[in-house]
């Protein structure tokens, strides 16, 4: 189980919004990020884009540039920021034992 300081960790503003992006809830929460991104594309109606939104090259850029790592070299799509209620409502859709652990946490 992660605790609130890996969580914060993961924590980035985009668009003016705290976010975390798809990879990082996907290691949180326990599954594949291929996972977390077939949860938004199975149910658009509960994903409104205040809750969760594709970033642009732009921003994947910027990404880049802040961070050292070659997290975003092999990235086929771009990657996807889940702002508070969007992880809410993912971690009722996947169900698994971690986004439940976090979510009544």
């Amino acid at each position: 189980m992660k605790n609130i300081v890996d969580v914060e960790s993961k924590i980035i503003t985009i668009r003016n919004q705290q976010v975390i992006l798809d990879s990082d809830v996907a290691e949180l929460y326990g599954v594949e990020t291929k996972r977390v991104n077939e949860a938004v594309s199975n149910n658009p109606e509960k994903f409104p884009r205040w809750y969760v939104w594709e970033i642009d090259n732009q921003e994947l850029a910027l990404l880049r540039s802040k961070f050292s790592t070659t997290k975003f070299a092999k990235t086929r799509q771009y990657p996807k920021a889940f702002t508070e209620k969007g992880l809410y409502m993912l971690a009722t859709i996947l169900k698994s034992p971690k986004a439940v652990k976090l979510l009544s946490s």
